[in-house]
């Protein structure tokens, strides 16, 4: 089965990267019948936003595999949001970085000081078993694959494994619409209250 990542090309424009059984790629334009037909086709339905809701109100900690250094790389502006905007306790996890943000980089999931309550990954759809089998033997609970990285197979995988599994969604976005955040970056989120939003 074709598996279709999307991203944003160096023109703006939303493209989709299709990969096919025989492993080729190649990009349409991600508002394309053919696009839009290939993400139809995708089976496995992950956590309701109420789950998704509950499993970021639950945790305490969250590492980042897959962590960059750099700053134009998403994992990092991921990174700063979590360490500005939340109370999580946040580990980066990147085998060729010593620091990011300021903390140190942990080579393996394995070296944390503590197994993470949420492993947030930023790696491409066919590293996702293996990051899967590195959560499973730390004993972590949930994965939470970002925004733009599909792979049905490993979800199913882990799931069967005993994991929450969220897939193709940025954790940062989510947390953020859920807390009333996302009205910064010039979106409605379309919460209207007075209380103080929970962190």
């Amino acid at each position: 089965m074709a598996e279709t990542t999307t991203a944003t090309d160096a023109t703006g424009a939303d493209t989709a990267t299709v990969t096919l059984a025989n492993g080729l790629t190649c990009a349409i334009p991600a508002s394309s019948p053919l696009a839009k037909l290939l993400k139809s086709q995708r089976t496995w339905v992950g956590p309701s936003a109420k789950e998704r809701l509950s499993i970021l109100r639950r945790a305490k900690s969250i590492a980042i595999v897959g962590a960059s250094p750099n700053p134009a790389r998403s994992s990092y502006f991921v990174g700063t949001y979590l360490q500005q905007s939340s109370d999580y306790r946040v580990y980066f996890v990147n085998p060729n970085a010593t620091e990011i943000l300021g903390q140190p980089a942990y080579p393996d999931l394995a070296s944390l000081p503590e197994v993470p309550d949420i492993v947030d990954v930023f790696r491409k759809a066919s590293d996702i078993p293996s990051v899967i089998d590195d959560v499973l033997a730390v004993g972590a609970s949930t994965v939470w694959v970002q925004l733009g990285i599909w792979n049905e197979e490993a979800a199913v995988y882990g799931e069967s494994k005993g994991l929450t599994v969220v897939m193709d969604r940025c954790i940062k976005v989510e947390h953020a619409r859920f807390h009333g955040g996302l009205h910064l970056m010039g979106f409605d989120t379309g919460v209207i209250s007075a209380k103080k939003q929970v962190r």
